[in-house]
């Protein structure tokens, strides 16, 4: 065999041979996938293309302490079109009467639905968006049409349903019933929402899907594999007639005045449920909206709202009494190189500590506080702490802020703390924490803790109820109290609160303007104000409880407390006792009104006489006289309200059938 033949036949030997090799390396190869790997594979490809996604559960509702919805979730539908699954004969014998259909529904042509439907088909799109954010009515509807009524094999149809929370009422209230937390969708973490999740959430389900082009995933049951469980209900103690009234004679107030923010909270004595909580800031196009939680988590310097602590702290000390008499100097005063001024220009002279908290002397307060502790400040300090000012409240709401009453020792103390503490300055507290405070002194000595949560709820079965919690049952002694009580009504009648006294219903409470940013280079030039009020009403045997706090309102038009927010809690307080069931006791449910049964007896006899002529009704009760003549065949055409001035058909004339008679009222 020549040397040439002999290499050829080498090098296709070789090749043969290396072929052989690789043949076993792939059937060794594939034998190994099948029987030793092949479990883990076909996992992986199982994975890859079929998974069980995660149902979110329907959240639980909100409801104000009458029922009134403040949050719920509303179920949206979106329906998509999977045009490979269905069948070309399917396809083209229904598609003419879903395009029908889908043009009456949205005012598109057919055509433009039977071209949407085909290139959908010629493209293999498996998630072709038909309608999207449909509420329930809707959807069923489209669910129903020809095609799509078929099912998700036959008829190609995907439905996808989200949860969306609503807030009925609105905007208002709207940062205390708390919203998703921006960029985590179904993440809460303020107000309602965030404080009471762990009842609200509910437990997802699972669903499997299958994924069929493009990242996309079309369900491959039409059942769920775990159905999710629904949230529990809550039921919170804000009533939402109460909360309309606080929302709109805040905004009023923070319009007129051209105020930064401001804050309100109003709360049940006895109880410690809070009823309402509004806060309102202001946008750069001068429009307000619940911007941040004010009432909880802001703490400022209260002014002289906390003069009542003061006062409160010296009598249970005995370091004074109001009968006690101070010297307020001029107006001005000098505490250790520092000068503390009364708004009163050229001062109130020498008066009582009562008169001095009626009129709301900062040099009054400065004195008695001062001289009495200056000795043992550390005894003004704990006697604040026995007023659980020092402590936070611990409400469930996240973000309550820290309030601050800073004693010997502490960066902030100094000569002057003792006396700037006095009239509210120097510490620092939130509305709420100040409003807990007077709620006591409402409630003769009882703190309750605020409570914004009655109960949870599945399905009007109660699973969880939540009491009025006591945290200090006797924050002073009961002579100190009534003591105090009387002097807050006397601030209506005759101190700083005088302007919004009113003889149809009581007040009590205490007016506030505490200095702010006064440490900025620029106060002097732009000089910026807290305006505050608290207290509560009836003055006698209180109801509610109430703070208003107003920052930074215009100095031109105005910045005492009694100008800009005492309007806020009259206001308020007339509300609720104008829309608030009187309950009047009736003595003998079987005494006679003579009024009524006199009116009876008019209306009887002329009733019974049955005369073909139009009565004379004049003088009677507008009600009696429609009554009246109806039963004689009239028809009533009634103008204003009360009782009947003038008849427009004359009494004494014949009654034609169909007349018409309008009667005016007055």
């Amino acid at each position: 065999m020549p040397i040439e033949e002999k290499n050829i036949l080498n090098r296709l030997y070789f090749i043969a041979g290396g072929m052989f090799l690789f043949t076993l390396l792939i059937a060794f190869k594939i034998i190994n996938i099948q029987f030793v790997d092949g479990d883990k594979y076909r996992a992986l490809a199982k994975k890859n293309t079929i998974k069980n996604w995660v149902i979110p559960s329907s959240r639980g509702n909100i409801y104000a302490d009458d029922g009134s919805l403040l949050a719920t979730s509303v179920p949206k539908y979106e329906i998509r079109f999977d045009a490979v699954t269905v069948s070309s004969a399917t396809f083209n014998e229904h598609l003419p009467a879903l395009a029908k259909a889908m043009s009456e529904m949205y005012n598109k042509s057919e055509t433009y639905y039977i071209k949407k439907f085909k290139n959908a088909r010629a493209s293999k799109n498996r998630y072709l968006l038909v309608a999207k954010n449909l509420g329930y009515s809707d959807y069923i509807k489209i669910k129903n049409f020809p095609l799509l009524r078929m099912g998700p094999y036959k008829g190609g149809l995907i439905v996808k349903q989200i949860n969306i929370r609503e807030h009925p009422i609105g905007k208002v209230a709207e940062r205390l019933v708390g919203n998703e937390k921006k960029g985590a969708p179904g993440t809460y973490d303020i107000g309602f929402e965030g404080a009471y999740d762990k009842y609200l959430k509910g437990k997802d389900g699972k669903r499997l899907k299958q994924k069929i082009a493009k990242g996309q995933w079309k369900p491959v049951f039409d059942e769920n594999e775990i159905e999710p469980v629904d949230g529990y209900d809550v039921i919170t103690t804000i009533n939402v007639n109460i909360q309309d009234i606080a929302h709109h004679s805040l905004l009023s107030q923070l319009e007129y005045y051209e105020a930064e923010h401001g804050c309100v909270i109003v709360m049940e004595v006895a109880t410690g449920e809070i009823k309402a909580v509004s806060n309102l800031g202001r946008t750069s196009r001068g429009t307000y909206y619940e911007k941040l939680n004010y009432a909880v988590g802001e703490s400022h310097e209260p002014g002289s709202t906390f003069k009542v602590a003061s006062l409160m702290a010296a009598l249970e000390d005995k370091i004074i009494d109001t009968s006690s008499v101070i010297d307020t100097k001029r107006g001005v005063k000098n505490f250790y190189g520092r000068k503390i001024y009364d708004s009163h220009r050229g001062g109130y002279g020498e008066i009582s500590v009562a008169r001095a908290l009626e009129v709301s002397s900062n040099i009054g307060f400065a004195t008695f506080i001062d001289e009495g502790y200056k000795e043992n400040p550390k005894m003004f300090i704990d006697r604040l702490e026995s007023f659980n000012l020092k402590d936070s409240i611990g409400i469930s709401i996240k973000g309550e802020g820290k309030p601050l009453i800073p004693g010997p020792g502490h960066k902030k103390w100094s000569k002057n703390a003792l006396p700037s503490m006095a009239y509210g300055y120097n510490l620092r507290l939130t509305p709420l924490q100040t409003l807990n405070f007077y709620n006591a002194i409402a409630n003769n000595g009882v703190m309750v803790k605020p409570r914004f949560i009655k109960e949870v709820r599945a399905w009007n079965e109660t699973i969880l109820t939540f009491n009025k919690e006591i945290i200090n049952p006797e924050l002073a002694s009961i002579n100190t109290i009534s003591k105090i009580q009387e002097i807050l009504k006397n601030i209506m009648v005759r101190g700083t609160g005088k302007k919004l006294y009113s003889s149809n219903f009581s007040m009590a409470g205490k007016t506030g303007t505490a200095q702010t940013e006064y440490w900025m280079k620029d106060w002097a030039e732009n000089k910026r104000y807290i305006s505050s009020f608290a207290g509560y009403f009836p003055a006698e045997n209180p109801k509610y409880s109430c703070i208003v706090i107003i920052h930074k309102p215009s100095t031109n038009k105005g910045y005492y407390g009694a100008d800009v927010s005492g309007p806020v809690f009259k206001r308020i307080a007339q509300k609720i006792f104008t829309v608030s069931p009187l309950l009047v006791e009736v003595s003998d449910i079987n005494e006679k009104d003579e009024l009524v049964v006199t009116d009876y007896e008019v209306y009887y006899e002329k009733l019974q006489n049955e005369s073909i002529t139009i009565p004379n009704v004049v003088g009677m009760a507008g009600m009696d006289a429609v009554s009246l003549l109806e039963n004689i065949g009239l028809n009533v055409k009634i103008v204003g309200n009360g009782t009947v001035n003038k008849q427009s058909l004359k009494s004494g004339s014949h009654i034609r059938s169909g007349d018409k008679i309008t009667l005016y009222l007055s």
